[in-house]
């Protein structure tokens, strides 16, 4: 599959870890970095989805998706673990279920610019799963630069692989794109219980924000681990 990911927020929170580790797979190892296991809030918009080699399918190509994820490894390859993902599209939520055993909730989301900022406002459907809601806005703030290996930001963002679990087995599914150029941002988070309905308790302190404008990425099926 093929994506172009759009005017994204990472927002970070320190987390604690005797309480992400009943929600993740025993297999998977909690990454830590600056001393402490993470999870991020991750709103943005995609463009141009499909499997390669195939047609644009209306509907499905572009819509706003917001995610919630956390860090792990597996067999010394990092990746991430997806709490959920909240689209605009309910081809894709059923698509990534039932293809992939991704956790996606249909939600009535909405993205706007508001002078230099982002406005984004996202309500998952109550048929879908937790309540879970985001509200805000968010701008990048300097030239975007890639992260400095062994950095946080690095730690955090520079992953290729995901990993996902249909309750008996273990999947992996591998991702390439660029670097990432990432700005340091400001955001204006309203409401946001995206993190309580993933189970955790709600993040504590500001966050650590990054932004990115633009990336593409290409993705791989994913391959049975476990």
């Amino acid at each position: 599959m093929v994506q172009r990911w759009h005017d994204l927020l990472f927002a970070h929170w320190r987390c604690d870890l005797a309480d992400l580790r009943p929600l993740i797979p025993a297999a998977l190892e909690i990454d830590t970095c600056d001393g402490s296991p993470w999870i991020s809030v991750i709103p943005f918009y995609m463009s141009g989805v499909r499997m390669r080699g195939t047609p644009l399918v209306p509907t499905v190509h572009a819509f706003q998706e917001l995610n919630v994820r956390t860090y792990v490894t597996l067999d010394g390859r990092p990746g991430i673990w997806f709490f959920s993902f909240d689209a605009a599209s309910s081809l894709a939520v059923i698509g990534a279920r039932v293809g992939i055993s991704l956790p996606y909730f249909r939600a009535t989301m909405k993205m706007s610019r508001n002078g230099g900022a982002i406005r984004y406002d996202s309500r998952r459907w109550s048929i879908a799963g937790s309540p879970a809601s985001f509200h805000g806005e968010y701008r990048g703030l300097g030239a975007p630069a890639p992260p400095a290996p062994g950095s946080l930001d690095h730690f955090l963002t520079e992953r290729y692989s995901l990993y996902s679990s249909d309750g008996k087995r273990l999947w992996r599914g591998d991702i390439y794109h660029p670097r990432w150029q990432l700005e340091p941002a400001e955001a204006r988070i309203e409401v946001n219980s995206m993190i309580a309905a993933a189970g955790l308790g709600a993040p504590n302190g500001a966050p650590l924000l990054q932004y990115a404008a633009i990336q593409e990425a290409r993705f791989w099926w994913p391959v049975r681990v476990r």
